[in-house]
């Protein structure tokens, strides 16, 4: 049997199941993403509550395999060369999964770089707008007496969701008729401007005709419902 216990991260989050994929996560946009996608590939994997609440992410253990103190991580015990792999950024884990399984990336080079290029979008600006949107609009930046920097990502996250909007004219996903790492990436933002920010009419999503009817799509998923409570934060 793989035997994980050199790993630190395993101190504090023991694996029961040291042979499947170790998750270390929480159900905001960027766990969600992961979740889907080892829900989408059939992978086994284990997945572990990291606690904001707590501050589990600042814990030596947490930070033993991601020094950035960010979720999601993981460990998969076959990794390359049958060694065990940490691995962490969604956007990177995205790939490598979608490479370990042969799904959810095309192995057509042009078409691999086109997804990776929409991947890049949502991780560099999409994703970290939509974020500072949260702030200024639902949490402690709402009480900042000075609105530009609201205003600020509220027009670039209007911005980015007309792009999002124009891609997907004519097209069931982002990458056409298949569904991709590309939307696993962004579909959970979409849906926690709609729901958890309650910022959608600020940033007008109600007019992205394309963006909803794919959104739409997405969360029809078995593994895009599933994976909106992995792991389980009941």
């Amino acid at each position: 049997m793989t035997s994980l216990s050199s790993f630190d991260i395993t101190k504090k989050w023991p694996a029961q199941h040291p042979d499947r994929i170790q998750l270390y996560s929480l159900p905001t946009p960027n766990g969600i993403k992961v979740s889907a996608m080892l829900e989408e590939t059939g992978l086994a994997y284990e997945p572990h509550l990291v606690s904001f609440g707590t501050d589990d992410q600042m814990t030596p253990e947490f930070l033993s395999l991601n020094p950035n103190n960010k979720i999601p991580a993981i460990l998969d015990p076959n990794g390359p060369d049958g060694k065990p792999l940490p691995l962490w950024e969604s956007g990177a884990i995205l790939i490598y999964l979608a490479e370990k399984t042969g799904q959810f990336l095309s192995a057509e080079p042009a078409k691999r770089y086109e997804t990776i290029q929409w991947v890049m979008w949502q991780m560099g600006g999409f994703g970290p707008m939509s974020g500072q949107l949260g702030f200024f609009h639902a949490f402690a930046g709402k009480e900042f007496e000075d609105k530009r920097p609201l205003q600020r990502y509220v027009d670039e996250v209007t911005r980015l969701l007309k792009v999002l909007d124009q891609r997907l004219e004519g097209r069931a996903f982002l990458m056409g008729d298949e569904y991709t790492i590309a939307d696993m990436c962004s579909w959970p933002w979409v849906r926690t401007i709609q729901g958890f920010y309650a910022a959608g009419d600020l940033v007008e999503l109600g007019a992205r005709k394309n963006v909803l009817r794919w959104f739409d799509a997405c969360m029809k998923r078995p593994a895009s419902e599933k994976a909106t409570n992995i792991p389980a934060n009941d």
